[in-house]
């Protein structure tokens, strides 16, 4: 027998702002698209560089690794880079801006929007009202990357998990400008201010690697060799890791909680995104700055959170309550 399921109203708690985030007026109600009807040229032209360049990054390193052998400098570059651009979507630009799970002072909130915008998956403002979009209509008519709306047959699923994995950034996103979903960012001058300065971000994220390797080393070749592993293949296999939080957690693993879509519980994407890949979880409880809600779902983003709050860096957590934790254990999960 399946375990039990609890309802959880995602909606309503979707960390949307005004009427929406409280609950007085339905998202089903709302516009689908409230400026643009379509991802305008400019933009798919530049996710397409920010998609295909990593890819080449993939294809040199396999022709340095040919009878070349890797070293610990870029392995270190590469982890290091990882782990706090990572840190900069998960924790920064989903947590902290787009559902507002803590509070943090206005230099951490500068850090952690640089370092999501090292990513490459686009300015913070965009990324935010995209994904509050996707919690208002959630698998629905209107969510941008739904990986389940591309018809019955077999081929309909198929188009279906591209268009949520990576087709949406050429057709959907970047539709809303901040009206509905995203005025508080548009309205911070800080954070429009460095959306603005989105290249020089992108340049920073490929370009320190080098820097720092060719510092270390005196070696132009060690450098370029850092830039191809800590900028490009570590920008790649993170944005990969990211789009798999929109198709795989949408499709494949577990549901302890009926949220009104099908978002689901993903260990592999879990450990690959600091623990987004429990996504049924966070579905359930969008505001919640813990995702990984079972002592055995490792949540390194949290942890991280957790450990702000002992520097005096984040405050004012948002958390199940017992009673909803109480709950969650009745799942078996």
């Amino acid at each position: 027998m399946a375990p039990e399921a609890i309802v959880a109203n995602a909606s309503i708690d979707a960390g949307i702002e005004g009427d929406v985030e409280s609950g007085a007026i339905d998202p089903a109600s709302l516009e689908i698209t409230t400026v643009r009807t379509h991802t305008p040229l400019a933009s798919q032209l530049i996710t397409g560089v920010a998609i295909v360049a990593p890819i080449f990054g993939v294809l040199s390193v396999a022709r340095l690794l040919w009878g070349v052998a890797l070293h610990p400098l870029d392995l270190e570059l590469f982890a290091i880079f990882y782990l706090l651009c990572g840190l900069g979507i998960t924790v920064g630009f989903h947590r902290l801006f787009t559902h507002k799970s803590f509070v943090a002072s206005q230099p951490v909130r500068i850090a952690f929007a640089i370092l999501g915008s090292m990513t490459l998956q686009g300015p913070l403002t965009q990324w935010v009202t995209d994904h509050r979009k996707h919690h208002a209509r959630s698998d629905q008519p209107g969510d941008p990357h739904s990986p389940n709306l591309g018809g019955p047959t077999w081929f309909g699923h198929v188009r279906g998990f591209y268009h949520g994995h990576m087709g949406w950034l050429f057709s959907e996103k970047g539709l809303e400008r901040g009206e509905i979903y995203g005025r508080d960012l548009f309205n911070d001058p800080v954070i429009r201010l460095i959306d603005r300065l989105y290249f020089v971000w992108v340049a920073v994220s490929v370009g320190l690697p080098f820097l720092i390797a060719y510092l270390i080393t005196g070696s132009t070749e060690r450098g370029v060799e850092a830039l191809v592993w800590a900028g490009l293949v570590r920008i790649f296999l993170f944005q990969h890791a990211t789009f798999a939080v929109n198709s795989v957690c949408h499709t494949w693993g577990r549901r302890p909680f009926v949220t009104g879509d099908r978002s689901t519980n993903n260990v592999v994407v879990a450990m690959l995104t600091f623990g987004e890949g429990w996504h049924n979880n966070h579905h359930a409880f969008p505001r919640s700055a813990r995702h990984g809600l079972a002592t055995t779902q490792f949540d390194l983003s949290y942890l991280t959170i957790a450990a702000m709050t002992k520097l005096h860096l984040a405050t004012e957590l948002r958390l199940p309550t017992a009673a909803q934790l109480e709950r969650i254990a009745r799942t078996g999960e």
